[in-house]
């Protein structure tokens, strides 16, 4: 059990969203490879706007498999998750329609839980016959579905029902939590406009509150794509910044806009600079600046990682002059080549061999 600020309340080891789908993936690819096995549901805690959701999406859709979404905080009573009941065609019997959502198709599935602690103690204790057996009265899971739940956590400032020990001790438990990197990763991937991602590399202590979320501040950038010049549009830029996130956050993304983004440098800039004198001004203005080289150390990576086209040789040369420059700080070059470190490239892989960098990492 993990305690945070506000007394938060959540269960299970604390992970970013590129651990959890990692897990995710390793537990259904075997469920699903071995559907004769009992399987035991999955709970995902974390804070609201962080992402829960739309990884398990992103996983059923990586997998191949089928989706099946409900929210019982919208249910009423229980006619809602068990179905309405009706006579047999003899008139002897009761019997009971089951609920449209409910899944019906076979072949590889998740059922989807989400925010399973904002239900109604009397759904809740309905819900627990079917992390138990996959089935109610009225209907159960075909053969290959794998239930996942989301919660929030318990205690402090969310209105939730608290999950007694009963349920508890039939799910798997993960919590996730924000993690600057492998969101600015997800952000690349999506087309998130980089200035957005800059600005949540900068500040990632700002990014949970009760209005910013990663999710909140996903809809500003969007919000923003329209608008050419940030810049030169500020007045509009904070009427949208203020509508989506905290004040806190809002002003300082809008300092953030006005002071920092003029130093920071792009992935293109340094691997194709072909005239090193512009290039070299701008590195010698920032490089006693660590909090920039941060957020462009990590920009560079997650571009490198994301792309798929492999690096030409003056890239690779330009690359290899950075990562080994001198005044790059060395917990910085160690950050970035162990993140490079993951990739199937071969231009990176030849890099990580390269025995100048080897020297520096080894502070020889």
């Amino acid at each position: 059990m993990n305690t945070q600020a506000f007394d938060y309340i959540t269960y299970g080891s604390p992970c970013s969203g590129t651990e959890l789908t990692a897990f995710l993936q390793h537990i259904l690819s075997y469920r699903f490879a071995h559907p004769q096995q009992a399987p035991t549901p999955i709970c995902i805690w974390g804070r609201h706007g962080i992402g829960k959701t739309a990884i398990v999406k992103e996983v059923a859709e990586t997998l191949g498999a089928q989706l099946a979404y409900i929210a019982p905080a919208q249910f009423e009573e229980m006619g809602d998750l068990l179905g309405l009941p009706q006579a047999d065609a003899a008139g002897s019997l009761t019997v009971y329609l089951p609920p449209a959502w409910a899944p019906r198709n076979e072949g590889s599935g998740i059922l989807l839980i989400d925010d399973v602690n904002r239900a109604d103690d009397r759904i809740l204790r309905g819900i627990m016959q079917l992390l138990q057996d996959y089935e109610l009265a009225s209907w159960k899971l075909p053969a290959n579905w794998q239930i996942v739940l989301t919660a929030n956590p318990d205690g402090g400032d969310y209105s939730v029902t608290p999950l007694d020990d009963a349920i508890l001790t039939r799910l798997m438990h993960i919590t996730l939590v924000f993690d600057a990197g492998s969101w600015a990763r997800w952000a690349h991937d999506e087309g998130i406009d980089p200035r957005g991602i800059d600005f949540v590399l900068s500040y990632p202590e700002l990014v949970t509150g009760r209005r910013t979320t990663p999710r909140s501040l996903t809809q500003l950038f969007e919000a923003l794509q329209s608008v050419a010049d940030w810049q030169a549009q500020m007045p509009l830029v904070t009427q949208l910044a203020h509508s989506t996130l905290d004040d806190e956050t809002a002003t300082a993304f809008t300092a953030f806009l006005q002071g920092r983004l003029s130093l920071l440098w792009r992935p293109e800039e340094l691997l194709d600079v072909t005239d090193p004198g512009p290039w070299n001004a701008k590195w010698k203005l920032n490089n006693n600046r660590q909090d920039i080289l941060y957020i462009a150390v990590s920009r560079l990576t997650n571009y490198l990682l994301a792309t798929s086209s492999d690096l030409n040789d003056r890239q690779y040369q330009n690359l290899l002059h950075f990562l080994t420059s001198e005044d790059l700080p060395g917990d910085l070059r160690f950050v970035a080549v162990n993140s490079l470190a993951s990739s199937d490239k071969p231009t990176l892989q030849r890099l990580l061999a390269e025995p100048t960098l080897g020297r520096l990492l080894l502070g020889l």
